[in-house]
């Protein structure tokens, strides 16, 4: 099986948006400023994240990079089983995520590997956050709503084995 086109525009489209917000920021926003957007509940302000969600995990920049890796080959590897439109799509969404912080990680200073992941949107002053962060939560919000609905999203996994002849169906 091969990762439907879908999940590589849908991919494409958040990272493209993430770098896009990314840039913007880096280019209009001075490090720890807050602009207010909604009062006080949502405001942007640029920060530079070494570490994961809510920072937690500042000096272990290294070791969140590999596991970005590890999750960014998971999601490809579970984009091959997406059985409907919206596990597509969301597998393309929390790709591109992924491979949007990936990216910043990856190229951000302060070096390969140790980047800082570029936030600029915070959340009543709980945590700062970016496109991709939105991305990744959002696509497994749903995915996990559809499955406690009894969505089957993904194929089942293929084995080798040959079927059991002597079960009973």
């Amino acid at each position: 099986m091969r990762v439907r086109p879908a999940v590589w525009l849908a991919a494409i489209l958040v990272i493209a948006i993430d770098l896009f917000s990314k840039q913007w920021a880096l280019a209009a926003l001075m490090p720890g400023v807050k602009h207010p957007v909604i009062g006080d509940v949502i405001s942007v302000q640029l920060v530079f994240n070494s570490g994961a969600a809510f920072s937690l995990g500042e000096g272990y920049t290294w070791i969140l990079t590999i596991v970005a890796v590890v999750v960014t080959a998971g999601l490809v590897y579970y984009a091959r089983r997406a059985r409907t439109p919206l596990a597509t799509g969301l597998l393309g969404v929390a790709l591109g995520g992924a491979v949007g912080n990936l990216i910043d990680r990856l190229f951000r200073e302060p070096g390969f590997g140790r980047g800082h992941v570029v936030d600029m949107i915070n959340y009543n002053d709980m945590f700062v956050g970016n496109i991709a962060d939105i991305a990744i939560v959002g696509a497994a919000a749903v995915f996990m709503l559809a499955s406690l609905f009894g969505k089957r999203l993904l194929e089942p996994a293929r084995t080798n084995a040959a079927p059991d002849r002597n079960a009973t169906p």
